[in-house]
């Protein structure tokens, strides 16, 4: 456990980061072609959701005030490319999890040409909640099409606690 974080923030940023690992590792197995599909009616593909997601990892981690390596992140398309996702969101959850260990209070970051002020544990949570959302959104549309790979209760608190082997 990261120095003074609490130990259910910890959990929850263990838990995205598990999650977030083993999402990735199950898009590297799947067919080509699986990372250009789309919800019907939307112009978001799996690859472009799970490049908006890792790519905002970063910019959390940023605004929190972590000093975050370059990437270039284009959008995957073949398996080498999620394993440099792979390592790439690694970085940015731990990160993220270290600014978890914190204290809270505010923090204000330019977004769009605006100073925008926002207490730290709104980003953090924010963090959270948005890897969950895309995790979801990426897992629904290969069911959509019949890719049925990524199980989100695979993915949930409950399984983390048995792949820890605590049986939380």
């Amino acid at each position: 456990m990261s120095p003074s974080i609490d130990p259910t923030l910890d959990r929850m940023f263990r838990h995205m980061a598990w999650a977030n690992n083993a999402l990735l590792g199950k898009l590297i197995d799947l067919p080509s072609g699986s990372m250009d599909l789309a919800a019907p009616g939307s112009e978001w593909t799996v690859a472009a959701i799970l490049e908006h997601y890792v790519r905002s990892a970063g910019f959390y981690a940023f605004r929190l005030g972590a000093q975050i390596p370059e990437f270039t992140l284009g959008k995957p398309s073949e398996a080498s490319d999620l394993v440099s996702y792979r390592a790439i969101c690694e970085i940015y959850d731990g990160l993220l999890r270290t600014q978890g260990s914190k204290s809270d209070g505010m923090t204000t970051f330019l977004r769009e040409g605006r100073n925008i002020t926002r207490a730290r544990s709104t980003i953090l949570g924010q963090s959270i909640h948005h890897a969950t959302e895309h995790r979801a959104q990426i897992g629904d549309i290969l069911v959509i099409h019949g890719i049925n790979e990524v199980d989100l209760d695979d993915l949930d608190v409950w399984a983390l606690g048995d792949a820890e082997g605590l049986g939380e």
